[in-house]
Parts: structure tokens; sequence; C-alpha cells
């Protein structure tokens, strides 16, 4: 068994016309024995404006590898802890999960890894009227999936950076 000691990744899925519920979720995972884990343990005390919370499927369902979750932005309101705590919450549960099944993370290295992901979610989400949870769900599951991904396949490589480096520039210049 090969220990998988630091990878990061990221990956983002674009909301819908008219929706704020565009996901970005930037991870790092590691073994609990190394620098992702010693951060992991750093984290379970709270930080004004910036819940941490585990990413947990339902009500004694946490998932493995353990996953830390916190917010990109300073959470300023209950609708907005309420959202991030229901609807993200299962969204990153269920993908982290997800990659278990699908053999992304490997299952037998689920109790000795760890995940800290930061997720953004947009402040216009909570007052949003028309707001449409399954896309909600949708975006950040997709997105977490995809960038667990990248992750353990250590994507992108420097050789498709350098190829793309004056092809692509960033999407909000």
């Amino acid at each position: 068994m090969t220990e998988i000691y630091f990878r990061t990744g990221e990956a983002t899925v674009f909301a819908s016309e008219g929706q704020y519920s565009d996901a970005m979720p930037e991870l790092v995972m590691g073994s609990v024995r190394g620098p992702v884990g010693a951060a992991f343990a750093g984290m379970m005390g709270q930080s004004a404006g910036h819940t941490r919370m585990f990413a947990v499927r339902d009500c004694n369902q946490m998932v493995k590898p353990a996953t830390m979750m916190t917010s990109k932005v300073t959470i300023d309101s209950e609708a907005y802890i309420a959202l991030f705590g229901s609807v993200v919450q299962a969204a990153t549960a269920d993908a982290v999960l997800d990659c278990v099944i699908d053999g992304i993370i490997p299952r037998d290295q689920v109790d000795e890894l760890c995940m800290i992901i930061t997720i953004w979610l947009d402040p216009r989400v909570p007052g949003h009227d028309k707001l449409d949870k399954d896309e909600l769900y949708n975006n950040n599951y997709h997105a977490t999936k995809l960038a667990i991904k990248r992750a353990m396949n250590n994507e992108p490589n420097i050789d498709e950076l350098i190829a793309n480096r004056h092809k692509i520039k960033h999407c909000m210049l």
C-alpha cells in the first residue's frame, strides 16, 4: 500500500443562468499521520464566521475518509449556515463516499486518510427566492468528486500546465 501523503485538488462547476450555485471546492488530502492530519486536528475548534464541520450524509453517517468542510467566505446568516450544513454538506459527503465506491479513493485506506475541503457558497444563495436546491446539490457533488479525482491523479500535471500557459487565462479576466 502506497501512503497518500499530501494531495491537492480543485474543480469548478458553474451555475445555470439565474442561479448562484457555482461550486468551487479546493481540497487537501493526506495521511492522518502527516501534515494534512495535523491541520485537520487543528481545525476542530471554531473560527468566527468560518464554520467547520464534518462531512456527514445524515445524522450519525460521517463519511470516510474523515472530511472537514469549511467556508471560503464569512458566514453571516442562519440561512447561509442552514444551506451549508444541509444541501452542500450532503453533496460533499455523498461525493466523498462515491469516490470510495468508485475506487477513486482506495477503500483500504479510508481510515488512514483525511481531507479538508474549502467550499464556495455564494453569499447571494440564501436570499435567492428561486434557488434550485437540486442544482446546488448537483454542482457541489460533481465539483467535489472531480476535485478528489484530480487530487488522486495529480492533475493537472506540469506538462499540461506548461502546454496551456499561453492558451488559457483566468475566466474572470
